[in-house]
């Protein structure tokens, strides 16, 4: 059996344009989703949304700036990566099993690895404007 030969499933996606925006339009749902259904999501986004806005007027350069907004979009992302395993898993199974545990809290470590590097980058970033602050009492 040759590649050629081996299933395609119906929802793998065509070229062009129509692709990127049903691809966008996907990503759309799955942001939706997320809300939704996800409090931890929420929970992150109340925290991230401030912080990039935050971001835009500290008086730190372009490159830092770039660095704490990164940061802080990169826990949405693992935090999404992480949903989608717990959805996985609960749809094989509702059953608990030691793999499934364990998938679950790889995901669950990956997020909390996530949010400590930003803190970590934010806390770089920000020691030396607020320790200067600190300097003069």
């Amino acid at each position: 059996m040759n590649l050629n030969d081996s299933p395609v499933s119906e929802f793998k996606s065509k070229s062009g344009l129509r692709r990127i925006a049903k691809a966008f339009l996907y990503s759309m749902d799955g942001i939706k989703s997320a809300w939704k259904n996800e409090h931890a999501f929420r929970q992150e986004l109340f925290v991230v949304v401030p912080a990039i806005f935050i971001a835009f007027f500290l008086p730190v350069t372009a490159l830092e700036k770039a660095a704490l907004i990164a940061s802080s979009i990169f826990i949405l992302i693992v935090e999404l990566m992480n949903s989608a395993i717990e959805a996985i898993v609960d749809r094989i199974s509702l059953e608990r099993h030691p793999l499934s545990k364990n998938a679950k809290d790889f995901g669950s470590a990956a997020v909390t690895l996530a949010i400590s590097m930003s803190i970590l980058i934010w806390g770089v970033i920000l020691y030396p404007h607020v320790s200067s602050h600190f300097d003069r009492f």
